[in-house]
């Protein structure tokens, strides 16, 4: 059973599509068929559903889970052969939702630790999960819950998350504004699954209301411009407003006792963590935050 096999098998079942895994592997997609044939061939059972669209099956769930663990453990010897050769440690792989809040933590990283390769991956909480099961990254920071087998959490930062209108908008002078203020106003927010769009829509639910959601896309900063040009409201975590430039929007207070982000950082066998993802895991969860 070749290693590169079970690689192309991990990115299929990950994307459970195989133009999507093709690409991501940057490989001919009748090749990475034909790799799925001969993998499903040589355990002598399929692991995928083909049905209507590709889905991996129970057997396939379970194997997965195997492949995960063992290229984990062989890329964790990798990592250790190379910090033992080096004479210490090599680098720390870093993920998260967005790094706007990381900057600090991590130029102040680099300037202790000049040595230290810092590698950083932009993922979705659930692509955080597999990351950390497959030992793809050490630390994963992130504002929605990530789970996966022995993770480890710790809760780096509480922030308040503001209303963000054109500065022209009726309610720009107002210092609070309640949910029912907002039942009927148009918003402009990340798309299902993103932390924004998670947070406005569980304040709305808990006051038995619905967000009027005139636009939906996957960039958050964006959603700044488009608020800025009249085009709806949005919400935003306390760190945009000594980020994004002023004077584009305006920012308002939401009266409700649970709008903020959290953000938690995770990694899995402290144990088995590398000296550099530790320092690492020290300087964000120590991190003066604004």
């Amino acid at each position: 059973m070749e290693l590169n096999a079970l690689h192309q098998f991990l990115a299929v079942a990950r994307e459970e599509h195989l133009s999507r895994a093709a690409a991501r592997l940057r490989v001919a997609q009748p090749a990475l068929s034909r790799t799925i044939a001969r993998l499903e061939a040589e355990l002598g059972t399929p692991l995928f559903d083909r049905a209507s669209r590709l889905r991996l099956n129970a057997t396939g769930a379970v194997f997965r889970d195997h492949v995960e663990r063992a290229l984990g453990e062989l890329e964790a010897g990798r990592r250790a052969v190379a910090e033992s050769a080096l004479g210490g440690a090599a680098c720390v792989r870093l993920a998260s939702e967005t790094f706007l809040p990381l900057t600090g933590p991590i130029a102040a990283f680099k300037a202790a630790h000049p040595e230290v390769d810092v590698r950083l991956s932009q993922m979705a909480p659930h692509e955080m999960e597999q990351a950390l099961r497959a030992d793809e990254v050490d630390l994963c920071l992130a504002s929605q819950p990530v789970s996966a087998p022995c993770v480890a959490s710790e809760v780096v930062h509480v922030e308040q998350v503001w209303l963000a209108t054109p500065p022209d908008h009726r309610l720009a002078a107002a210092s609070q504004v309640t949910m029912e203020d907002l039942a009927h106003e148009p918003f402009v927010i990340t798309r299902p699954g993103q932390w924004q769009r998670r947070l406005l829509d569980w304040l709305f639910a808990d006051r038995n209301l619905q967000p009027h959601i005139v636009c939906e896309i996957d960039e958050p900063a964006a959603t700044y411009t488009l608020v800025g040009a009249g085009l709806g409201l949005s919400i935003f975590p306390h760190i945009a407003r000594f980020t994004f430039p002023e004077p584009g929007v305006a920012w308002v207070g939401i009266d409700h006792p649970h709008c903020s982000r959290t953000l938690s950082l995770h990694w899995v066998n402290s144990d088995r963590l590398p000296a550099a993802a530790r320092l690492m895991r020290a300087q964000i969860a120590d991190w003066n935050w604004p």
